[in-house]
């Protein structure tokens, strides 16, 4: 690579979750009824902790902005978060709000369920990022983008506004909750996102297409200067305002759980950005970083660190 990343490169905003996971169970249980699991494991979770502590794995310094609550859970995040060598110093602790948490649901051939209480992260607004932390970034990434009004299209245009004066890259990915709602916050904040990232599944509720090439021109009509799609097992797509799409099949690998497997793909993509791969390289390196975190129960459990990563895409690269 021709570039090396230093501390603090990227600003992670967003969603910080407690999350409670089980292995993989046979079937759902009937109401009443009760079944057994291998594992009920508690570990980091939310879109924005997820991708801080994957990023901290590769090497790149990271500095995560949220809020968690004055309990053991937040205390538990904190700690975790640390040891993972994630910039905490910008993290809230609520003295009204508990710390946001997820029941993560595995069942065997079928999709996770959630249960989840928003908590803490209500209190984020964005205006948490000041521009003496912008200045020494590179990316500012926002991840969980409406689910949480506070933090808003118009609060997220202005911070990316800021961020593009200090010559930040922009990157946004959503979590839905009202989708009407998060239509709209996205016409405020998409045109001064450099690099929007939802999922197949989120895009298709957004833009009523099924297809990811129309959905990515969908969004770059909106103004977004570019899209990467994940589609799961389908792969992934990268189109910008030329309208060229580049499209990447998945690794095939044995999941587990598939929990933070988009946010891993998130890190992977932003590490390969910094450290100046193609786009189809960071496609890649986004693939493989999901791919290792699906294989493992938790949202960051099992994900490649750097050497990890390099030697992996070296051994089995993806083709167009």
């Amino acid at each position: 690579m021709n570039a090396a990343v230093r501390e603090c490169d990227v600003i992670c905003v967003g969603l910080i979750v407690a999350d409670h996971v089980c292995a993989p169970i046979r079937k759902f249980p009937a109401p009443g009824g009760l079944i057994t699991t291998p594992r009920l494991d508690l570990s980091i979770g939310g879109c924005a902790a997820n991708v801080s502590t994957d990023l901290a794995k590769l090497n790149v310094g990271v500095t995560l902005v949220g809020c968690v609550g004055d309990d053991p859970f937040g205390r538990f995040v904190q700690q975790q978060l640390e040891a993972n060598h994630v910039c905490c110093q910008h993290v809230h602790v609520s003295t009204a709000a508990q710390t946001s948490a997820t029941m993560v649901v595995n069942v065997q051939g079928e999709d996770r369920r959630f249960i989840h209480a928003v908590g803490a992260n209500t209190e984020l607004t964005g205006n948490e990022v000041s521009d003496e932390l912008l200045k020494d970034a590179k990316l500012v990434y926002i991840g969980g983008f409406g689910l949480n009004s506070e933090l808003s299209g118009v609060n997220v245009q202005k911070m990316f506004e800021r961020a593009h004066e200090h010559n930040v890259m922009t990157m946004l990915d959503v979590v839905l909750d009202d989708v009407s709602a998060c239509k709209e916050m996205l016409k405020q904040a998409l045109p001064e996102t450099d690099i929007f990232l939802p999922n197949c599944d989120e895009s298709r509720l957004l833009t009523g297409e099924s297809d990811p090439v129309h959905q990515a021109e969908y969004f770059l009509n909106q103004g977004a200067k570019s899209v990467v799609i994940t589609s799961g097992s389908e792969g992934s797509l990268m189109m910008d305002q030329n309208f060229k799409a580049i499209q990447l099949p998945s690794y095939d690998v044995e999941q587990v759980d598939g929990t933070g497997g988009g946010d891993a793909f998130v890190s992977g993509f932003v590490y390969g950005l910094l450290t100046g791969a193609t786009p189809l390289q960071c496609l890649n390196y986004g693939s493989a970083m999901g791919a290792s975190c699906v294989q493992h129960s938790g949202a960051t459990t099992g994900v490649f660190n750097a050497e990890e990563l390099e030697d992996f895409v070296a051994a089995n690269r993806l083709t167009e």
